[in-house]
C-alpha cells in the first residue's frame, strides 16, 4: 500500500464492472474445488531426501529436531500429542533415556491423561525395561484405579512374562476397587486357564455378592456343572433362590434351576420349583416360567400335570384381578369357578371366606346382587360337593345375619335357605325361616314360595291363612285373590272361593282388574252358573264400556245352548250400539260393528244384515294442522277418519259431502261424455280439510 508525502494511506483504485450481466457460462465452486483436484494444484512436491554423512552433522541435525519439537512444546505445553510425538522421536533414535524424561515431563504436565501412561509403558515393554514398566503400571493403577484398561494391559504383562503369582497378586489388587463384571470374568478366566478350580471358586463367591444379578448366580452354578461338581451347582442354585427372598425373586434364576434339575433326571424336583415359583411371582413376571413348565409338562408330565399348569396359570391371574379390585365380583365367581374345579376343598373353603370378606361399602341392592350369589354358591358347594350340612346352615344363616332386612332383603335366599332345611326334614327351620323373612321384610316372592311349600305338603289351613297375610299386605294384587279363589275351587268349597272373588271386585285398588274379571266370569261359567255370569257383565258394563266387554257378553249368550240366544245376543249388539254412540274411539266403534256384521252374516237375516250395513261408516281422508313443541307451525298431515251415519251431528257434513261428489261426478261427466261412463263409488275416500267450513 502506498503512503502519501504528507503520510497519508490511500486506497487503490478499484477497477469498475461495465458488463454486470451474468455470464453465459456459470461455474460453482463446488467445480472449482473439483477442477483444482483433478489438476493437483495443492500438491506440494515431497522434499528433498537429506543423507547425514557425518557425526558433526547428525548433532546437527538432533539440535535443530529438538529446537523444534521444544518450541512447539513451549507454544501450547497442554497438547499432550506433541510431548508423545516428541517422546517417540527420541525412543526412535535409542535415546531412551531423554524419552523417559520427556514423559515424566509430561506427566507433570496433565498426570490424568490415560493415553500418555499408556504410550510410556508401552515404551518401556518395547524396550524390555520391565521393571520400569512395573513401576510405570503401579503409579498409572495408583493415580487412576477406575480406567480399566492400564489393569488389563499390567495383568497380560505379567501373564505373558510368565509371573501367574505377580498376575493374580494385581487382580487381587483390582477386584479389591469391586469393578465391573467384565473384570472378574477376565480374573476367573485368568484362574481357568492355569486349572485353578477352587481360586476360581473364590472369586465366584466374592463375585455374586458384589454382583448379585440373577445371571451371575447362574453363571456361578453353570460353572460348577461343567466342572463335574453338580452338588455344588445345586448348591449355589439353592443359595441364589435364598439370597433373593421371596420379595425379589428373579424368573430366569428359576427357569435356568429346573432345566438344571431337568439334566439330571430330576423331574419332580423341576416340578417343585416350577410350582414354588409360579405361587409366587407375579404373572406379569413370569411368561417365560408359565412357558418353560408347560413345556416340561408336556415333554415329562401326564395330562393331569398339564392341566396344573394352566390351571396354576389361570389362578395366578385371577389372583391379581382379585387384589387389584377385591369388589369385582365376576372374577371372584371365575375364580371360584376354577380352583372348583380343581377339586381341592380346602382350596375351595379358603377362596370362599376370601370372597365373601368383601362385603359391599355401600347399602344399595343393586351393589349387593352379585355379592349374595358368592353366599349362594358357598351353601350350595357346602351342601352337594362337600356334603356338610350343618356348615351349610351356618352359611345361610351367616349370609342373612349380615343383610340389612331394614332396607332391602332377598327372597331368593330365604327361599333356598327354607328348601335347604326341607330336604334335610326339618320342616320346622323352614317354616320359622320363612316366617321370620315375612316379618321382617314381607315381599310378594316370599308369600308365593311359603304358600306354593304348604301346597305341597298339602297344608291347606296353612296356605289359607298365608293367602289371607298376603292380601292383607298386598290387596290391590289381582293375580293373588285368583289364586286363592283357584284353591278354594280345586278344594270344592265353591261359595267360599265366590265370596274370595266379590272381595276382591270390591276393592278400591286393583292392579288389573280385567283379569279378575275375567277369572270371576270364567269361574260361574265353570259352575254352569249362566244367570250368575249375564249379571256379572251387566256389573261389569255399569262399571266400564270396553267394546272387548261387549264383545265378550255376546260371545257368551252365543256360546249358551238355549232357543233365545240369537235374540239375547242381538240385543246386546243393540244396547251396546246405543252405549257406544257417544264414544270417542271410533276405531273401538267399528270394531264392534264388524263383530255384529259377521254376526248377523252367520246367524242373520237379510234385513237384518242389511241394518247393520247402514250402520257401518265411512273412511273419510283428512287434514290437520301440526304444532311443535315451541307453538310454531309444522306442516300438516293426513290422517282417516271414520262418518258413522247414525250420529246428528255428522249429518250435515254428510250432506254436504254428498253433493260434493254428485257436483264432482257431473263435472267429469260433461269433459269426456263418450269415454267414461257415469259410476258412483260410496267407498271412495275424499280429502277434507278440518279447516274448511
Amino acid at each position: 500500500m502506498a503512503s502519501t508525502a504528507a503520510g497519508k494511506q490511500r486506497i487503490p483504485k478499484v477497477a469498475k464492472v461495465k458488463n454486470k450481466a451474468p455470464a453465459e457460462l456459470q461455474i460453482t465452486a463446488e467445480q472449482l474445488l473439483r477442477e483444482a483436484k483433478e489438476r493437483e494444484l495443492e500438491l506440494l512436491p515431497p522434499p528433498p531426501t537429506q543423507k547425514i554423512t557425518d557425526e558433526e552433522e547428525l548433532n546437527d541435525y538432533k539440535l535443530r529436531k529438538r529446537k523444534t519439537f521444544e518450541d512447539n512444546i513451549r507454544k501450547n505445553r497442554t497438547v499432550i500429542s506433541n510431548w508423545i510425538k516428541y517422546a517417540q522421536w527420541e525412543e526412535s533414535l535409542k535415546e531412551i533415556q531423554r524419552a523417559r524424561s520427556i514423559y515424566e515431563r509430561a506427566l507433570d504436565v496433565d498426570h490424568r491423561n490415560v493415553t500418555l501412561w499408556l504410550k510410556y509403558a508401552e515404551m518401556e515393554m518395547k524396550n524390555r525395561q520391565i521393571n520400569h514398566a512395573r513401576n510405570i503400571w503401579d503409579r498409572a493403577i495408583t493415580i487412576l484405579p477406575r480406567v480399566n484398561q492400564f489393569w488389563y494391559k499390567y495383568t497380560y504383562m505379567e501373564e505373558m512374562l510368565g509371573n501367574v503369582a505377580g498376575g493374580r497378586q494385581v487382580f487381587e489388587r483390582w477386584m479389591e476397587w469391586q469393578p465391573d463384571e467384565q473384570a472378574w470374568h477376565s480374573y476367573i478366566n485368568f484362574e481357568l486357564r492355569y486349572k485353578e478350580i477352587e481360586r476360581a471358586r473364590l472369586v465366584y463367591e466374592k463375585f455374586v455378592f458384589i454382583h448379585p444379578e440373577a445371571k451371575n448366580w447362574i453363571k456361578y452354578a453353570r460353572f460348577e456343572e461343567k466342572h463335574g461338581y453338580i452338588g455344588h451347582a445345586r448348591k449355589v442354585y439353592e443359595r441364589g433362590v435364598e439370597f433373593y427372598g421371596e420379595d425379589h425373586m428373579d424368573e430366569q434364576l428359576f427357569v435356568a434351576f429346573a432345566k438344571f434339575e431337568e439334566k439330571q433326571k430330576e423331574f419332580d424336583r423341576v416340578r417343585v420349583i416350577y410350582k414354588y415359583a409360579l405361587d409366587r411371582i407375579a404373572k406379569q413376571k413370569a411368561q417365560e416360567l408359565f412357558k418353560n413348565y408347560t413345556v416340561f409338562e408336556k415333554k415329562f408330565g401326564d395330562r393331569r400335570g398339564i392341566e396344573d399348569v394352566i390351571v396354576s396359570k389361570r389362578r395366578f391371574q385371577y389372583e391379581e384381578e382379585v387384589k387389584a379390585n377385591p369388589h369385582n365380583y365376576d372374577a371372584w365367581f371365575d375364580y371360584l369357578r376354577l380352583v372348583e374345579s380343581d377339586g381341592d376343598p380346602d382350596s375351595v373353603h379358603e377362596v370362599y371366606e376370601r370372597a365373601i370378606a368383601n362385603v359391599p361399602p355401600i347399602q344399595e341392592k343393586r351393589h349387593w346382587r352379585r355379592y349374595i350369589y358368592l353366599w349362594i354358591n358357598y351353601a350350595l358347594f357346602e351342601e352337594l360337593e362337600a356334603k356338610d350340612p350343618e356348615k351349610t346352615r351356618q352359611v345361610y344363616q351367616a349370609c342373612l345375619e349380615l343383610i340389612p332386612h331394614k332396607k332391602f332383603t332377598f327372597a331368593k335366599l330365604w327361599l333356598l335357605y327354607a328348601q335347604f332345611e326341607v330336604r334335610q326334614k326339618n320342616l320346622s327351620l323352614a317354616r320359622r325361616a320363612l316366617g321370620t323373612g315375612i316379618g321382617k321384610c314381607p315381599k310378594n316372592k316370599l308369600f308365593k314360595g311359603y304358600i306354593e311349600l304348604e301346597l305341597q305338603l298339602r297344608e291347606f289351613d296353612r296356605c289359607r291363612k298365608l293367602y289371607e297375610k298376603y292380601l292383607e299386605f298386598s290387596p290391590e294384587n289381582c293375580t293373588t285373590w285368583i289364586k286363592f279363589a283357584e284353591l278354594e275351587t280345586i278344594l270344592g268349597d265353591v261359595e267360599r272361593a265366590r265370596a274370595i272373588y266379590e272381595l276382591a271386585i270390591g276393592q278400591p285398588r286393583l292392579d288389573m282388574p280385567e283379569v279378575l274379571w275375567k277369572s270371576y266370569i270364567d269361574f260361574e261359567i265353570e259352575q254352569e252358573e249362566y244367570e250368575r255370569t249375564r249379571n256379572l257383565y251387566r256389573r261389569l258394563l255399569q262399571r266400564t264400556q270396553h267394546v272387548k266387554v261387549w264383545i265378550s257378553y255376546v260371545q257368551f249368550e252365543l256360546s249358551v245352548d238355549v232357543p233365545e240366544r240369537i235374540s239375547r245376543c242381538r240385543q246386546i249388539y243393540e244396547d251396546a250400539n246405543r252405549s257406544l254412540r257417544n264414544c270417542e274411539e271410533k276405531e273401538e266403534r267399528l270394531i264392534f260393528l264388524e263383530s255384529w256384521r259377521d254376526f248377523e252374516t252367520e246367524f242373520g237375516t237379510e234385513s237384518s244384515q242389511d241394518r247393520v250395513r247402514k250402520l257401518m261408516p265411512e273412511r273419510v281422508k283428512k287434514r290437520r294442522k301440526l304444532h311443535a313443541e315451541d307453538g310454531t307451525d309444522a306442516g300438516w298431515e293426513e290422517y282417516y277418519d271414520y262418518i258413522f251415519p247414525e250420529d246428528a251431528a255428522n249429518q250435515p257434513n254428510l250432506k254436504l259431502l254428498a253433493m260434493a261428489k254428485l257436483w264432482k261426478k257431473q263435472l267429469h261427466d260433461e269433459k269426456e261424455p263418450e269415454d267414461q261412463e257415469p259410476e258412483d263409488n260410496p267407498d271412495k275416500e275424499t280429502d277434507k280439510n278440518e279447516n274448511e267450513p
